[in-house]
């Protein structure tokens, strides 16, 4: 019994003397129990909305000072005319859209039943129906202040629609946030594995040694997986399409131009993680917390990043997901084209550039 005893001291030993593992033992719970507890949330808030009041009238302004004073929404702009509903959601800010009919207290009072209209941006299905969910409520309590004392109950009917995902499927939703999931899983965990497997097991340094430069060393290490991750985005689209029912409303050709613009991103970013890890175990360890839980958490994948505190939010500016997602979502369900997509396009290169420059400098150094 004393032998087992010493045994298990020394696996104690052995575990407090791995950074690691003391890491993954005690860290990753922490972290994961305050990364959901902030990140999954129910509520709503700073959605930004526009109003079209035809109205002009005491009433409307009432509701729209309740809509905007109880802190869920910000206004983003007054519309003039119907014709501007379309351009204001193409731009991607404006979730919802609440349009006041005119002569609305006049209505409301001559007949005792008015009607506004809400549209919401329904492309994240989840979030649509919490914003009209809560406009709804708000109009509700407002119509139930106006009702105190009145013998003949007052009505206000809120007429709901929802754009570019009119039956609300959940598919509209999980294809483009599937689609940044599995390309990053290829092409940016998978190429930094490979390469810290090559330096883990030393065939790395044959290869340095061999006839071939270092850049072409990398380059074919890296082509079979744009090939590959470029077969998963046809096959995902392809999928989406047929299967999902999920629409390709703009232009294909853009598609797979941005598409393959983030794999080389991804890539990129593979070969970076690469060459600070020293084996398999390190560059998984890294790309599990740099990549796959940013992908899924912080990108707007699952859940909407207005939700989330401040902090999160700043953090979701340079998950590189976060603007694929974006430019798939307005390309795919909104049809726009690449003026309406051109800043997170250019985020994307950017951050390319920065992690091909960066890991060729580190390569560099190693070889020295």
């Amino acid at each position: 019994m004393k032998l087992f005893w010493a045994f298990v001291r020394k696996e104690f030993y052995h575990i407090f003397r791995d950074k690691q593992t003391l890491l993954i033992l005690f860290g990753l719970p922490i972290a994961l129990i305050l990364i959901f507890g902030y990140v999954i949330s129910n509520e709503i808030k700073d959605v930004q909305i526009a109003i079209f009041d035809q109205s002009k009238d005491a009433t409307t302004q009432k509701i729209t000072n309740k809509l905007l004073s109880s802190g869920y929404f910000i206004l983003n702009t007054n519309l003039n005319n119907a014709d501007e509903i379309e351009a204001v959601f193409r731009k991607g800010k404006v979730r919802e859209v609440i349009i006041f009919e005119t002569d609305f207290a006049e209505k409301l009072e001559k007949n005792s039943t008015a009607n506004i209209q809400i549209i919401a941006d329904a492309s994240d299905a989840n979030t649509a129906n919490l914003v009209v969910n809560y406009t709804k409520a708000i109009i509700y309590d407002y119509l139930k202040e106006l009702n105190v004392n009145k013998k003949l109950p007052l009505q206000i009917k809120p007429q709901v629609r929802m754009v570019y995902n009119e039956e609300l499927k959940g598919s509209y939703m999980f294809v483009p946030g599937t689609m940044a999931l599995i390309l990053m899983l290829v092409s940016a965990i998978m190429t930094s594995i490979s390469i810290a497997r090559e330096k883990e097991l030393g065939t790395m340094e044959v290869l340095l040694v061999s006839p071939l430069k270092p850049f072409l060393i990398i380059l074919g290490k890296v082509t079979p997986y744009v090939t590959l991750s470029f077969i998963n985005t046809i096959t995902i689209i392809l999928l989406g399409y047929f299967v999902f029912g999920v629409p390709v409303k703009g232009s294909i050709l853009l598609l797979i131009g941005e598409c393959m613009l983030f794999i080389l991103m991804a890539l990129s970013l593979g070969i970076l993680i690469s060459t600070v890890s020293k084996t398999q175990e390190t560059a998984m360890f890294v790309s599990m917390f740099a990549l796959l839980l940013p992908t899924i958490l912080l990108s707007g994948f699952i859940f909407p990043i207005k939700n989330m505190p401040d902090i999160l939010q700043w953090l979701s500016y340079i998950v590189p997901p976060k603007y694929f997602i974006t430019i798939i979502k307005n390309i795919m369900l909104k049809g726009t084209g690449i003026l309406f997509v051109w800043k997170e396009t250019l985020v994307l290169f950017g951050m390319m550039v920065f992690f091909i420059l960066l890991s060729v400098r580190k390569f560099k150094i190693r070889l020295e």
